[in-house]
């Protein structure tokens, strides 16, 4: 039994959720999502709560229950509130600013980084050091943070570079003679 799958999704005011065979769409103040699930669940509509319940006792049935019922809680998520990556920028002359729908960084290259930000995605820069990324999927918000981010990860020796704002990097020892 999937412990994830279980739960419901409770639909907040504001928003509607529509089914047509196997797709979800939902509606709320931020637009308009949809997701496709596999033919392996079923997604009914309970009121003001969205369910999901596996077809069959099969593996692949109930890996897609706890997985479909995350997806249409990310659907959720994103219309109402949104999803957020910020990022910070460590280094001596290391820094961010935005121009029009353009990030431009200077990251120590012989050049500027010239970063356009995607459709469904609003990126800014509070601080020459910071970068947030917004917008309502998930998956994308996540995937420009990561490509802005390895412009120049964050290396070892002496943190330098561009690193999510509460991660972890594990420091080096340099070498001794």
């Amino acid at each position: 039994m999937s412990r994830i799958g279980k739960k419901p999704v409770e639909l907040p005011s504001g928003v509607t959720a529509t089914v047509s065979g196997q797709t979800v769409e939902v509606k709320g103040p931020k637009g308009v999502r949809s997701f496709t699930a596999t033919d392996d669940v079923s997604i009914t509509i309970d009121g003001s709560a969205v369910s999901v319940t596996p077809r069959g006792l099969s593996k692949r049935a109930r890996q897609q229950w706890g997985m479909s019922r995350t997806m249409v809680q990310n659907l959720v998520t994103g219309v109402t509130t949104g999803f957020k990556r910020e990022l910070e920028i460590q280094g001596v002359g290391y820094r961010a600013q935005m121009a029009g729908n353009v990030l431009k960084l200077n990251l120590g290259y012989s050049h500027d980084v010239d970063f356009t930000a995607p459709a469904g995605v609003t990126i800014t820069a509070p601080k020459q050091t910071e970068i947030v990324v917004e917008g309502m999927d998930q998956q994308l918000v996540g995937e420009v943070a990561a490509k802005i981010r390895k412009w120049r990860a964050p290396e070892p020796y002496k943190g330098k570079g561009i690193r999510y704002k509460d991660e972890y990097i594990f420091r080096k020892e340099g070498k001794k003679k």
